[in-house]
């Protein structure tokens, strides 16, 4: 049975009654309104609960064609039916043309009226359902989402927001696995193209010889096997967002094109003798030192000085060690809930070597790490024993009794061991952060045990 509010407005006491007996009798609940001015004040009020704004076009203080632009900018996502005691076909294609859901003469029988106020209300319902869906993703994509508060992550959060409300083309710079694609996403999401396409393309996934009509694409009887036209990635973006991670993968024919999109938003499709102009917003992203590449030749010097308009640093894991424990925890209630298990945390000696670790896969390993440990948990806290075997040979913590000893060899071990850990056991960056060689390392371990 049908459910919402009808906001009904006419002058005509009997009528106004009697229609809202039958939508009452349908389950709607309705609100009255006389007058337009008492109308557009119960809009106000009920904004979020209107589905339907049932409106007479002759009011005695206002013209329901005139009100309709007002009626749809206090209650976006309602649907407005009008109705007159005179219908003209000019005025309903007037209506029509200005945002009406529908056109109703007074005196139709009940049955045509609840069919029109059904369908409306359906499609009001259904727009609620798209606008709620779109906040959860926005949400689940913000900058406010990402994890962590480290003040690498912050200052890259803090150059992305500045850029995001423009159409600037913005190059994320930063290692694999570090959560470049978060940040386009984001990017997108607190852009004005939000309601519009997010493409993202992995240049290094698709065959060299495939990306370009995949980016682009094709004419039928471009190539043997191109048997339709066929719509490039970037039409397919067209009015949002593209994002191309891993852009140093291009090839330098295809640099070429792809500069005259950055240039002109427009390209020649293969076997196509006419451009193609596209509105899209571009962001790309690279793990590589692009600049370097373009001073060695292996990528486009113009190309990479448009792309670096805006240029964003992604901090990698290293570079963030103080997310470590609220990542590990988000990740393990995570996969808690995927695995269907009981887990309540982490050890603290668990959280001391994950922030030791050198996380060379960065964000992405530690989320593999995260979800290896909470397949092989038996109780309801991750232990050390949990984690990879890489995580093992990391010098234990110091005892009671030498954390009293301040005896210098009892500092030097103690210091050493720290610095073994910050490195995650790599020898000779610990060497090189402790000021000496790596024998000298190796044979201060044997002496001290470590």
């Amino acid at each position: 049975m049908p459910t919402g509010t009808i906001l009904l407005i006419d002058d005509e006491a009997m009528l106004r009654q009697a229609v809202a007996r039958t939508l009452e009798l349908e389950g709607y609940h309705v609100r009255q309104a006389p007058d337009a001015m008492r109308g557009l004040e119960a809009l106000r009020e009920l904004t979020n609960e209107v589905l339907v704004v049932l409106s007479d076009v002759k009011l005695p203080d206002g013209r329901g064609l005139d009100l309709l632009p007002r009626y749809k900018a206090l209650a976006p996502l309602a649907e407005v039916v009008l109705m007159t005691a005179y219908g003209t076909i000019p005025d309903g294609v007037r209506a029509m043309k200005e945002g009406a859901f529908d056109y109703l003469t007074k005196g139709d029988s009940d049955d045509q009226l609840l069919v029109v106020v059904d369908r409306a209300a359906e499609k009001a319902r259904l727009q609620r359902r798209v606008a709620d869906l779109e906040k959860q993703v926005g949400a689940q994509y913000s900058f406010e989402s990402m994890i962590g508060h480290s003040a690498a992550l912050e200052q890259a959060k803090r150059l992305a927001q500045r850029a995001a409300p423009t159409d600037s083309t913005v190059l994320l710079e930063g290692p694999t696995g570090a959560g470049k694609e978060l940040f386009a996403q984001a990017l997108h999401q607190a852009s004005p193209r939000r309601s519009k396409p997010f493409v993202a393309v992995n240049c290094s996934a698709f065959p060299r010889d495939l990306l370009e009509s995949e980016l682009f694409g094709y004419k039928k009887g471009a190539f043997t096997g191109a048997l339709a036209d066929k719509k490039g990635l970037l039409e397919e973006a067209s009015g949002g967002t593209i994002f191309l991670d891993e852009i140093g993968e291009l090839e330098l024919n295809v640099q070429a094109k792809f500069l005259r999109v950055l240039e002109t938003r427009q390209f020649t499709k293969l076997g196509d003798t006419r451009p193609t102009s596209v509105d899209v917003r571009i962001v790309a992203a690279t793990n590589r030192n692009l600049r370097a590449e373009a001073e060695a030749g292996h990528f486009r010097p113009d190309l990479y000085y448009r792309l670096a308009v805006f240029t964003v640093p992604v901090p990698g894991l290293n570079e963030r060690r103080d997310d470590v424990p609220e990542l590990a925890n988000y990740f393990l209630q995570f996969f808690a809930a995927k695995l269907r298990r009981r887990l309540r945390g982490l050890e603290p000696e668990v959280l001391a070597q994950l922030r030791a670790h050198d996380w060379r896969g960065n964000v992405r390993e530690l989320k593999n790490v995260l979800e290896r440990a909470a397949i092989l948990a038996d109780g309801d806290t991750l232990t050390v024993d949990d984690l990879p075997p890489e995580f093992h040979h990391l010098p234990p913590a110091p005892g009671l009794d030498e954390a009293t000893d301040r005896t210098l060899r009892t500092q030097e071990k103690r210091q050493i061991r720290q610095v073994l850990l910050d490195t995650g056991g790599n020898k000779m960056e610990a060497a090189r952060q402790l000021g000496i060689g790596t024998k000298t390392l190796y044979r201060k371990i044997q002496e001290y045990g470590l």
